[in-house]
């Protein structure tokens, strides 16, 4: 078995964080998304992580960062949302060239996942197709994500799958964690050809060919960061209600509210912070910030902002 993970998209609806940074190197409690992914999976996995040559040097950075020497960037040349493979482009890509014969646990790098991969892996059926769906145990919830339904005389047997249906049937919804076998990594390939970017579309396609998938059901925390509010709801899971100073930061005669992440060389005087993300080498002096998301090398001094987030760079200076 491998582990593939995708983390090529270019995260457009998080610019301006993600302008030049891929969304799984996003801080979360101090590391970056991906980081958590990977301490995750079993460590005699080997694990490839694919991305696009525009993140190239930020994943490779990253990359000496895990201590995992059974660990591989794959890089497809896109420089642009407009020439990217598709996440399911990549993989068929990588399946093909590399002539992969195993089964392969799928993970998407912009997903936090509270349960353990271990287990997950326990739970598969030798050559059936598994997908892990996470409760949210409200459907009204559940109307906001794809859903997987299953068969209630067989509970782990899925039977469809509806996107953002307006009345969901199941309070499971999809996330980016699967396990394909071996078997079926031809009908990904041929599917790709035509679905490029379309990962779930090969569930369902195979539902179509009438063969079986199953269903791992979880209830730990998962979060998919595909916005400004679900990134700092990752933060304060992650964080909880502390804060998290990296040793060379600096926090002084500041008052520190719930969720707090204050990046490498950050300095913080005289301010007031609540539910805050500051990245590294920021000045913050006399600042009331709520809900905010300050990228690296920011100074800001006499401001007050709520639920901002504030580009690479930015000074801002109360007149």
């Amino acid at each position: 078995m491998r582990a593939f993970i995708l983390a090529g998209g270019y995260a457009t609806r998080l610019w301006p964080l993600t302008e030049k940074r891929a969304k799984p190197l996003l801080p979360i409690g101090g590391q970056p998304l991906i980081t958590h992914l990977v301490h995750n999976i079993p460590d005699d996995l080997p694990v490839v992580v694919s991305t696009n040559a525009a993140f190239l040097e930020g994943f490779q950075d990253w990359e000496t960062t895990v201590n995992r020497p059974n660990l591989v960037l794959m890089v497809e040349g896109s420089r642009s949302d407009s020439q990217k493979l598709g996440a399911l482009g990549a993989l068929s890509e990588w399946i093909t060239q590399e002539a992969i014969d195993d089964d392969i646990l799928l993970l998407t790098g912009d997903n936090y996942l509270g349960f353990s991969l271990k287990y997950f892996l326990t739970q598969y059926h030798k050559g059936i197709p598994l997908v892990a769906a996470y409760d949210i145990g409200d459907t009204r919830k559940a109307s906001s994500f794809g859903t997987i339904i299953t068969d209630p005389a067989d509970p782990i047997k899925v039977t469809a799958f509806e996107e953002k249906p307006a009345e969901p049937k199941t309070t499971l919804i999809s996330t980016g964690c699967s396990l394909l076998p071996r078997e079926v990594l031809p009908v990904l390939v041929e599917y790709a050809a035509s679905h490029s970017d379309n990962v779930g579309g090969i569930f369902e396609e195979l539902l179509r060919q009438g063969m079986r998938v199953e269903c791992f059901r979880f209830t730990e925390p998962w979060l998919d960061i595909g916005s400004f509010s679900s990134y700092l709801d990752a933060h304060r899971l992650v964080v909880g209600t502390h804060t998290l100073l990296d040793p060379s930061a600096t926090l002084t005669d500041t008052i520190a509210e719930g969720s707090i992440s204050v990046g490498k060389g950050s300095k913080v005087t005289g301010s007031h912070l609540t539910d805050c993300v500051i990245f590294e080498n920021c000045v913050i002096e006399d600042c009331v910030l709520r809900n905010c998301i300050i990228d690296q090398h920011c100074s800001l001094k006499g401001v007050d902002l709520t639920e901002k987030m504030i580009r690479t760079g930015t000074v801002l200076t109360r007149s």
